[in-house]
């Protein structure tokens, strides 16, 4: 299919509609742009009104014959060497709900790196699935997670031998990544499954010195998010498949019982054209990227007051097992200052949007659409930070436990605990009570609390000096934590 990866169906496809002048008398309603509000179309152009049409009875026909997505999809396998590629235009909040679905039903335990993200624990409040949590790396000197190692899942394979299979987080938001090809043996051994989520790793498979795919590493299914480290549009991911062990049917009718029944072609568009892409240029702009990721985190060390968290800091024995280094992280607790402080510095004075913060680091993303232009602007804004530091306003510090008291006791299954019978409490009065919904910092969107966990007040403490000191939590019924929701009193089994 090599030549086949000059052509682009869907892009060739919305080409094609507009040349031949269709007229919709469906959906959307803005017909072309010509309905759509005028200060609307003045910000966003008429392109994409253009560009979004229906995806069969538009696209393509209603019965969708001229398969266009199909088409696209299989292109998108055949270059990451997937056995079958899944587009998604709900996010990989879906995709990787959608990979759970398919390997372990209601009630069925799955093991799953404690370090994932709020949408696996929406996945298992959804299906009933019962999780058995692995414990990541944790770096105490640091104060961060990496994956767990596969000796953690053997361990936790031994404990649980009726665990339907194995989901983890790699890379994380941190760049840090697993040792996918053990993981992969540690779970066909036992004829299970690995799922991995690798939201930010779309970009992995164009360039040898960038980490392991985990399609190449063995796993079953793995999750991407083409908009995190691609040129796909916001909510664009696909999910891939291999081997026997899930069968494409099964991931194909649980993605369908979670998407949309009106996907945006606009977001089709934009996976379709960044397969394209790298197929013929992967490897010349990922090395590019890898050059200008490399002089950035030449200069930033350089800089007093910061450090560029390397190999050396997040790999190795008991760490992780490889580092992204497109994803630069940057420990500023040497200029005295929050990474939630430098963030709202950079923004405020500088219009610098980063990727990541937390309670002493940045993170920024280098990827192929980046330049001299835009690495120059982040390395001048981060000088002028390492400048203004020592004159900003001090912020609280964050109180951030060790691994064993940041860990919660799982009393209850996610799903009994969210649906179940609620109040909610002082956060003063909360430690000891079962909670009932999730509390995440966001980014990076793993959460600290999860319903079902018995809270402790190492990490109300954390959660409470995060909130004064900056810290983004979206997801609570009370954002600013004054109460937390918690299931009754006597629907608490220790009550």
């Amino acid at each position: 299919m090599k030549d086949d990866h000059a052509r682009a169906p869907v892009l060739e496809a919305l080409t094609e509609y507009h040349r031949k002048g269709r007229t919709a008398f469906s959906p959307p309603g803005h017909k072309q742009a010509r309905g759509a509000d005028p200060a609307v179309r003045e910000v966003l152009g008429d392109a994409v009104f253009l560009g979004d049409v229906l995806a069969s009875g538009g696209l393509d026909d209603r019965l969708t014959r001229g398969q266009v997505l199909q088409r696209a999809e299989e292109l998108m396998a055949d270059v990451v060497h997937a056995d079958h590629t899944f587009f998604t235009t709900c996010g990989s909040s879906l995709s990787v709900k959608a990979a759970m679905l398919s390997v372990a039903g209601p009630h069925e335990p799955l093991l799953i790196g404690r370090d994932a993200h709020k949408s696996v624990v929406s996945g298992l409040i959804l299906a009933g699935i019962e999780p058995v949590w692995v414990e990541p790396s944790w770096d105490t000197e640091r104060q961060l997670a990496h994956p767990p190692s596969p000796d953690d899942f053997e361990r936790a394979f031994d404990a649980h031998p009726g665990a339907k299979g194995a989901l983890v987080t790699s890379p994380t938001p941190y760049g840090t990544c697993a040792d996918l090809r053990a993981l992969a043996e540690v779970c066909h051994r036992r004829g299970r499954p690995l799922v991995v989520d690798e939201a930010w790793g779309a970009h992995l498979p164009f360039h040898p010195d960038l980490p392991t795919w985990a399609m190449d590493a063995g796993a079953d299914i793995c999750v991407t998010s083409v908009h995190k480290m691609g040129s796909g549009l916001e909510q664009g991911s696909v999910f891939h498949l291999q081997g026997d062990l899930v069968p494409p049917q099964v991931l194909k009718t649980r993605a369908d019982l979670l998407g949309s029944t009106s996907p945006s072609v606009l977001i089709y568009a934009g996976l379709d054209g960044w397969r394209r892409q790298m197929a013929l240029r992967g490897k010349e702009v990922m090395g590019g990227a890898l050059e200008r990721a490399a002089r950035v985190r030449e200069s930033v060390e350089a800089l007093d007051g910061m450090h560029v968290n390397g190999r050396d800091d997040f790999c190795g024995p008991g760490l992780a097992h490889d580092l992204d280094p497109l994803i630069v992280m940057i420990d500023v607790d040497g200029l005295g200052i929050s990474g939630y402080r430098a963030a709202d510095w950079l923004r405020q004075y500088r219009e610098i949007d980063v990727h990541l913060s937390d309670h002493r680091r940045l993170g920024v993303q280098i990827t192929h659409g980046d330049d001299e232009e835009t690495t120059g602007e982040l390395l001048a804004a981060l000088t002028d930070l390492a400048g203004a530091a020592s004159g900003l306003r001090p912020v609280p510090g964050v109180e951030v436990p060790g691994p064993g008291q940041l860990r919660l006791e799982q009393v209850r299954m996610p799903r009994d605990a969210f649906f179940g019978p609620a109040e909610d409490v002082p956060a003063e009065e909360a430690a000891g009570r079962i909670a009932a919904e999730m509390i995440t910092p966001y980014p990076p969107g793993i959460p600290v609390v999860l319903p079902g966990e018995r809270l402790t007040e190492p990490v109300l403490r954390y959660l409470l000096s995060g909130r004064d000191a900056g810290m983004n939590l979206p997801d609570p019924s009370d954002p600013h934590l004054a109460t937390i929701r918690v299931t009754a009193a006597e629907a608490d089994p220790a009550e």
